[in-house]
């Protein structure tokens, strides 16, 4: 496997927040489960990345390099990297972090899986325009530019190894769905002032077990991370360097260094229409920018966690999201099983669908329990429409097109549905 030393001890003599993540890598992760699942998510699966960042044509056959800034105990890096290796193309993943325990991790679950398009470096992000290593098509900061002293300027060096064409997946803290953390955060650092992390770590335990029924942190329904493992419970409440964002605070960041989102993930998380049913409201919603609207989406949903955003160059974010626009576009499920899905819907045609705490139903049209079946990542929806009027004759393309395109809005908005294109119009 590949390695690189990097650039020896990570970070400045006595760095904080280095010493957190070697005390505890994150996420806490055992190389033997690579034997028994891939862990995958957003941002960052490849069909993913095809249809928010290059509107759904790239052949990541023919080369790709990605840069996964922060990587942590690997789970970005390990899931682009298998991916890339299924494909069978010329791939290559730079894992970057700053934690030799982290690294540790990473490179134990990459050699579990026989993982060799993966370049290991010890390094803090600042010395990145130092260490020589090309630019990338992709870029996978998740958890990271929160917790830098300065994130604009973060960001900024990842955009400077930027491909011309390229994007980038990032995740950052939402504020609004983090209600009650900071509060606890500072409780804790005059709790424990003086004690090592360790002692903070149990200091923390008591008091969450202690916590009044009033205070905002047990109150709040979205928050468990702290529960699955000491080091979730450390990078959320004893984290050294930490802050969250709103909708707009994301997007003024992604403009100090150049770029727009081209999509937040997932979609109909982000459209207020989701959460209104009241027609006078809902038609308030009109006089609204797409960035409005997404702002305005997470003030009415409150449970925002997180923040996952592609993001591409101001110029061509607008264009960048793949759409399907003709009888070549190749649908694709994500982690949903067509046919079971529709069984599931046939009687009421809804979907009912949690959306982080929160039941919300949408309705689907007519067609779907016949399309949901033929949609196997290989079949064009000209050849989906021709299957479907082989049993409905009077079916044409714009009657077919108008019922896939309400489909589509539901289950690409639940990021259950994306597009791709045939190899020979990829980029």
């Amino acid at each position: 496997m590949p390695q690189d030393n990097g650039q020896g001890p990570d970070g400045p003599p006595g760095d904080p927040v280095l010493a957190q993540y070697e005390a505890y890598p994150y996420p806490a992760r055992d190389p033997d489960d690579e034997a028994k699942r891939l862990i995958s998510g957003s941002p960052s699966s490849l069909p993913e990345v095809n249809h928010y960042l290059f509107e759904g044509r790239r052949d990541f056959t023919q080369g790709f390099r990605a840069l996964v800034a922060g990587g942590g105990t690997g789970d970005a890096a390990i899931m682009v990297a298998q991916q890339l290796a299924a494909l069978g193309g010329p791939g290559e993943v730079v894992y970057l972090d700053i934690s030799a325990a982290a690294r540790r991790v990473a490179e134990a679950r990459a050699e579990a899986r026989g993982l060799a398009n993966i370049r290991f470096i010890t390094a803090p992000l600042a010395d990145l325009p130092d260490l020589d290593l090309g630019r990338f098509d992709y870029i996978d900061c998740c958890g990271v530019l929160h917790h830098l002293e300065d994130p604009s300027a973060g960001l900024r060096t990842l955009t400077a190894v930027l491909a011309e064409g390229g994007g980038l997946g990032l995740m950052l803290y939402g504020a609004l769905g983090r209600t009650g953390v900071y509060p606890l955060q500072e409780a804790l650092r005059d709790l424990g002032r003086g004690l090592p992390l360790d002692a903070k770590v149990d200091l923390t335990r008591r008091l969450l077990a202690d916590l009044p029924a009033s205070n905002w942190f047990r109150r709040n329904p979205f928050l468990g991370d702290h529960k699955r493992s000491d080091a979730e419970l450390v990078d959320l409440l004893l984290h050294v360097r930490d802050r969250a964002y709103r909708v707009s605070e994301v997007i003024g960041l992604l403009a100090t260094a150049g770029l727009a989102p081209a999509a937040f993930v997932e979609p109909l998380r982000y459209d207020p229409a989701t959460y209104l049913r009241d027609p006078g409201l809902l038609k308030r919603l009109d006089g609204l920018s797409g960035h409005e609207r997404s702002a305005l989406a997470e003030i009415l949903a409150g449970n925002m966690k997180t923040h996952v955003v592609y993001a591409a160059p101001q110029a061509e974010a607008g264009n960048r999201v793949a759409k399907p626009e003709g009888p070549e576009a190749v649908p694709l499920l994500s982690d949903t099983d067509g046919p079971a899905l529709a069984e599931a819907i046939r009687e009421n045609l809804s979907l009912t669908t949690d959306l982080g705490g929160l039941k919300v139903r949408f309705p689907l049209p007519r067609l779907t329990p016949a399309i949901l079946p033929r949609i196997d990542g290989k079949a064009s929806l000209g050849e989906i429409h021709a299957g479907l009027q082989a049993l409905d004759s009077g079916l044409d393309w714009p009657q077919f097109k108008a019922q896939f395109d309400q489909l589509y809005r539901v289950l690409n908005g639940l990021n259950r549905l994306l597009i791709r294109y045939p190899a020979s119009r990829a980029k």
